[in-house]
């Protein structure tokens, strides 16, 4: 199982959601690595099986609409799903 697996079940009980990175940090009952404070590429909306994060938020019918790294995410719903 995912470390990100917290994730996924917490936005699928959302509508629209803001997270700051301690918002994230504490569903996710860990920190989040280095990289997503200051990779934009981290946030990807991509199943790529080296972006397990991804499949967290993607599989819960949610994509990424914008990134402030190191501060905050914004998840919308994916209207594909």
């Amino acid at each position: 199982m995912s470390k990100y697996f917290r994730l996924e079940d917490y936005l699928k009980n959302q509508i629209e959601v803001q997270m700051s990175y301690s918002e994230i940090e504490k569903v996710l009952g860990d920190k989040l690595p280095e990289s997503s404070y200051n990779d934009r590429t981290w946030w990807a909306n991509t199943l790529h099986p080296s972006r397990t994060q991804a499949h967290s938020w993607l599989n819960a019918g949610w994509k990424i609409k914008s990134v402030d790294l190191g501060n905050s995410v914004i998840f919308v719903r994916n209207e594909a799903e």
